[in-house]
């Protein structure tokens, strides 16, 4: 769940890496300039011709979709082996973008019982015969495993759907497989590549096949901008919503912690873990959450959410949400790069010109400040629920976090080929969650991103939000090094269990970069507001052109 790394620490925790670079790759895409757009590629994008055909369900919206089953034109079998073979010509052959760790087996089945429910009675909602790609963390009582892309859970078996599947299957959606991600939600190494696991392979990002997918939910990201999928889920500990979803032209929505239940997703911490959607477009994005909600006995943490969830998101999505709000703008945040502070410039325009006021700058007076402490509490976090997780599990060849260290050990050569485990070492050593070190440390981590942070900044300057560059573009893949991110903000709403969203600000290069809109807790409504406003101002989402890599041939 979290993001990259940075060093010997976690690069999505720190956010603190430095890059230059110059104007020339900057696209502008505001509202008169997108059909320019269209005729003329980004400076220093690749010419090379793709060898992927159109897709008849390319950057298909749920509506569309459910606009095509009541007129006949598709139904909910007919959408799954749409999507079935646009999986098997995109993600397992051609560019293969290997970010589907394992296909339903049972969706066709699923689909058609489906259909027959919306002819004998009426649909079940928006989600109704929508086919869906979830991460592979998410336990599915079915024949699809829940790995975390390790070796060591082949074969397990979870115990029952998680929450999240069950709401799923309730409004009607298909589940038409798993995604690929970076293994054990990218939390093993501090050296690691994202988008690989020892299960799955190397995740591809579908704009230049070289670049990174980005963060532990990169299949999800790789594969729904690919539109290998309708709609998609990821999850994150710090990032991993945020940044694959900007990595890779999307929407994500990152709730506040205990809007969705974590029941039956593999842990890293239970004070910052959080599942959310990831689509094409913001109320794509609002519709899907939508069925997630819930309080669940199994999650303590959704009790919080009893009246302050929603039961429509989408009705928020209002293309005027802009006009008279008051945003933030982290400045701290910025200065990794000139070409995305350029791009950003033109973001913050844009908002402007759809009557939002800028207070700018807006920066939160503890940045930096907990990032030591941060990762102390995911540390102490990982080994207490990722071994409540496992001893639940039957058919497990691991129980405890030690015996996945020792699995890893014993199987080397394919689970670590690249990188060590040295985070799980650390997560390891830990005592247990009673220890003042954690105690004193979370209790931190709260003051300075809710009290002193997010809230008094938002109290301070009557904020309808906080806005920020999600991060760079996608960096290229180095399996040797591991990641080299380019700099990002998910860190400040993360350690808060805050709500934050990235919507495509624009393109680089002929990559996408995101901008971040976080707030308050509970705050979804507000930041989907913006998001939308933003979104269609903007209309900056370009579908992927699979080109081998970014420059001269």
């Amino acid at each position: 769940m979290p993001g990259p790394k940075l060093s010997s620490t976690r690069r999505s925790f720190l956010q603190t890496a430095i890059i230059g670079g110059t104007a020339a790759g900057l696209t502008p895409i505001y509202p008169a300039l997108a059909a320019a757009r269209a005729t003329a590629a980004p400076a220093g994008e690749a010419q090379s011709a793709p060898s992927v055909k159109p897709f008849e369900l390319d950057e298909i919206t749920i509506a569309d979709l459910q606009d095509g089953m009541k007129s006949g034109q598709f139904n909910a079998r007919s959408l799954t082996e749409k999507y079935l073979a646009r999986i098997e010509e995109v993600d397992k052959r051609g560019p293969k973008l290997n970010s589907v760790i394992e296909l339903n087996p049972d969706a066709p089945s699923i689909a058609d019982g489906l259909d027959e429910e919306r002819k004998a009675k009426h649909p079940l909602g928006p989600l109704h015969g929508i086919p869906v790609l979830i991460k592979d963390n998410i336990a599915t009582d079915d024949r699809m495993m829940t790995t975390a892309g390790s070796l060591a859970l082949v074969g397990a078996k979870a115990p029952k759907d998680s929450f999240l599947a069950q709401k799923l299957r309730a409004a009607g959606a298909v589940i038409l497989g798993k995604t690929n991600l970076s293994e054990w939600a990218n939390m093993r190494s501090s050296h690691s590549t994202s988008g690989w696991s020892g299960r799955g392979g190397l995740t591809r990002n579908p704009y230049a096949l070289d670049r990174n997918p980005c963060g532990s939910s990169s299949g999800t990201g790789a594969g729904i901008s690919a539109n290998l999928a309708a709609i998609g889920i990821g999850t994150e500990t710090d990032g991993s919503i945020v940044c694959p979803s900007s990595s890779n032209g999307l929407v994500g929505i990152k709730p506040t912690v205990g809007l969705v239940s974590r029941a039956g997703i593999i842990p890293i911490s239970h004070s910052q873990d959080t599942a959310g959607p990831m689509c094409r477009t913001v109320r794509d994005a609002a519709i899907l959450l939508s069925a997630l909600t819930g309080a669940d006995p199994d999650d303590e943490a959704t009790a919080a959410s009893v009246g302050k969830a929603q039961i429509d998101y989408a009705q928020y999505c209002d293309p005027n949400g802009l006009k008279g709000a008051r945003l933030g703008v982290a400045r701290k945040y910025f200065g990794f790069s000139d070409t995305v502070d350029a791009l950003m410039e033109q973001a913050l325009d844009a908002m402007k010109k759809q009557g939002a006021t800028l207070v700018d700058p807006t920066d939160i007076e503890a940045f930096g400040k907990f990032d030591d402490t941060e990762l102390l509490v995911l540390l102490y976090e990982l080994k207490a629920d990722l071994n409540t997780y496992l001893s639940r599990l039957s058919g497990a060849p691991v129980r405890t976090l030690k015996e996945v260290i020792d699995f890893n050990e014993r199987n080397r050569e394919k689970e670590m080929p690249y990188f060590g485990q040295d985070l799980f070492l650390k997560g390891e050593a830990k005592g247990p969650l009673t220890e003042k070190e954690y105690l004193d440390a979370l209790a931190k981590n709260h003051q300075l991103t809710r009290t002193e942070g997010i809230d008094a900044l938002m109290d301070k300057h009557h904020l309808d939000a906080i806005v920020a560059p999600t991060g760079g573009p996608a960096w290229l893949t180095d399996q040797v090094n591991g990641d080299h991110s380019t700099g990002g903000s998910s860190n400040a709403a993360a350690v808060a269990g805050y709500p934050n969203i990235n919507v495509t600000a624009g393109f680089l290069f002929g990559l996408p970069v995101g901008i971040s809109f976080f707030g308050r807790a509970w705050s979804e409504p507000t930041l989907i507001r913006l998001a939308y406003s933003f979104e269609q101002a903007t209309k900056a989402r370009q579908a992927p052109k699979f080109l081998p890599t970014i420059g001269p041939a």
